[in-house]
């Protein structure tokens, strides 16, 4: 009996609002981004509130496909808001993961750092870090890419300082930020 209230809590929620995954992510793109970019700027902005917000998505114009081709929304919960959402970029290397939003519960933040652990262990996933994130990720076991010939590779065209620590400084949205890479991109 349980598991059927569940199951019906379940459709009724994504009868609601069938655009966003519940318990699951779910890709999206174009009109259906597009639809949500104020509630997913919102989950951004919260996510990278503590460190003076995303350095590339700063207003709802902001959130589109031009910039970042990958975007997954996931809903957790009993209202049909998106909880989480996790951006990332097609490139040469692979897909770089350049953002995430969470609407801050525990259950969100969790979801979404799993879901990059998840995918920076496969092959053709990375990203550029720091501080707690990079510390997450490395105690998940997820490569560092300390190979300055790989990472200038990957990088290639973009003006990058080697720090001879395994991490790099470089600009990014008008500000430069020391980072490191990790995952498994293509090389």
């Amino acid at each position: 009996m349980k598991n059927l209230r569940a199951q019906i809590r379940q459709q009724i929620i994504e009868e609601t609002n069938p655009d966003i995954g519940f318990g699951k992510w779910k890709k999206v793109k174009g009109s259906v981004l597009q639809k949500y970019k104020d509630e997913v700027l919102a989950l951004i902005q919260n996510a990278y509130k503590d460190i003076g917000g995303h350095p590339n998505h700063k207003s709802a114009s902001d959130i589109s496909t031009a910039d970042a081709q990958a975007w997954e929304l996931i809903n957790l919960d009993d209202d049909p808001d998106i909880d989480a959402v996790n951006i990332a970029k097609k490139k040469k290397a692979g897909t770089k993961f350049v953002g995430l939003g969470h609407d801050g519960s525990k259950a969100a933040k969790s979801s979404v750092i799993k879901r990059k652990i998840d995918l920076l262990k496969k092959n053709g996933y990375y990203v550029e870090v720091s501080g707690r994130i990079f510390d997450i990720l490395k105690s998940a076991g997820i490569n560092i890419i300390d190979d300055e010939r790989v990472v200038r590779s990957v990088l290639a065209g973009k003006d990058i300082k080697w720090n001879n620590d395994g991490t790099y400084s470089r600009k990014i949205g008008g500000k430069t930020h020391t980072k490191a890479m990790m995952g498994r991109p293509k090389t």
